[in-house]
């Protein structure tokens, strides 16, 4: 099994609360943005299964915006789990199962969880390794049902280039702790959802600078 990374404090800033729950102010941010990104590529109904599912902010509003949808939230890190039970104690969501440990970046897991309708990953694939962000995408869209959707969301390169100094220099902190990881190309994204036996859509700008990479698994 791959150790878990521990990515540089700005890569993640998260503080407890008094509950056991954990804040990240960017999944604060951003989740309005994805949840509207996700009424347009999001199945309205069936099995959808969160990669690194953090603090629990995101998938506790993807639940209760998207009831019609059951929602399992996964993670590496026990201190995340406690804190994604937390957010799903507090939201008593009937769509909304509790946590589970799974290190996504480890080969076997897509056969073990499939059927999903919707498979979503936010802000992963640049704190890990190229090789690992190949497990993830194979494994989750060997889980896939038929017609299912894979939605990817965080920063990356564009046809191989930053499109800011901000993301250069957040790059280099991430490469200078590990040399692994750090920001991935779109391009090399899109081509492994099309080797996997799924028709990318185009991608969806983001705010911040980042980017919604999506497909549908349309192959058998």
């Amino acid at each position: 099994m791959i150790a878990m990374r521990t990515p540089p404090p700005t890569a993640s800033v998260a503080t407890p609360d008094e509950t056991g729950k954990l804040v990240a102010p960017a999944a604060a941010r951003n989740m309005a943005d994805i949840s509207d990104v996700l009424s347009k590529l999001a199945p309205t109904s069936g099995h959808a299964l969160e990669i690194a599912s953090g603090t629990g902010q995101h998938i506790a509003h993807f639940a209760t915006r998207f009831p019609d949808l059951t929602w399992q939230p996964t993670d590496i890190d026990p201190t995340r789990i406690t804190s994604i039970a937390a957010y799903g104690a507090e939201a008593e969501l009937r769509n909304l199962r509790p946590p589970v440990l799974l290190d996504a970046t480890v080969s076997g897991w897509g056969a073990l969880h499939a059927g999903q309708d919707l498979i979503f990953v936010v802000n992963l694939l640049h704190l890990i390794s190229a090789p690992e962000a190949e497990i993830v995408i194979t494994e989750a869209t060997t889980a896939l049902a038929p017609n299912g959707v894979l939605m990817i969301y965080g920063p990356f390169l564009r046809n191989g280039m930053f499109t800011s100094t901000g993301d250069e220099a957040f790059h280099t902190t991430l490469a200078t702790q590990d040399p692994e990881i750090g920001y991935k190309n779109d391009e090399d994204v899109m081509a492994l959802l099309t080797a996997s036996r799924c028709t990318p859509n185009d991608p969806i700008e983001m705010p911040a600078n980042n980017l919604v990479l999506s497909a549908k698994k349309t192959k058998v």
